[in-house]
């Protein structure tokens, strides 16, 4: 059974085919969804980050780009800016920083979810989507060593499955789900009389 309210955030990675995994994600999320999303999406640095704005034409969270030292609050989603990477430092506010790509990549997914382990520990949830490399998996790992939950999309379903079979391979992730898999997990978070 799980308890309400003992998760306190969800980290989210995701690369090529993101946009619509993260889209069937929210679109699914009950409107009372409250945990905060922190996300990050392998972008264009140049990009105009238009999912903050697609998202939040599904209505059900409030999205925005992470600020610097901003904490995340129930009800909201945070997306790493283009060309920053975002970390969750131990008071969980945000830094973004322009250090070295990490995994080829600028927002790292493993940056974020090494850095919101540490802050967040048993009270995180990490999940692994569609993309075509590795970031995200050691991660992954560090999240399930803390004692958060770990969850991949299944690679069968997923538009490219380089990310989610190397977080399987790295991380002895507890939860392989489709992407409605998952958002029904979500859901149950909040309202643990729809578990079965």
């Amino acid at each position: 059974m799980i308890v309400k309210n003992r998760y306190e955030a969800v980290v989210i990675g995701s690369s090529a085919g993101g946009l619509n995994a993260l889209k069937t994600i929210f679109k699914s999320l009950d409107r009372s969804f409250r945990i905060p999303f922190i996300i990050v999406q392998h972008i264009s640095p140049d990009s105009e980050n238009y999912l903050i704005q697609i998202l939040n034409d599904l209505n059900r969270l409030n999205v925005k780009e992470a600020d610097e030292k901003e904490v995340p609050r129930r009800g909201m989603a945070y997306l790493a800016p283009p060309n920053y990477h975002l970390l969750v430092e131990p008071d969980r506010s945000f830094t973004l920083t322009v250090d070295e790509r990490v995994n080829y990549a600028r927002p790292s997914i493993d940056v974020l979810f090494e850095t919101a382990a540490e802050a967040y520990r048993d009270a995180l949830i990490g999940i692994v989507l569609t993309g075509a490399n590795n970031d995200g998996s050691k991660g992954l790992k560090k999240i399930k060593e803390f004692g958060g939950v770990t969850i991949v999309q299944d690679p069968e379903n997923a538009e490219v499955d380089s990310m989610p079979k190397a977080a399987i391979r790295t991380a002895k992730v507890d939860h392989i789900l489709t992407l409605e898999g998952i958002a029904a997990f979500l859901n149950n978070l909040e309202n643990p009389m729809n578990q079965p």
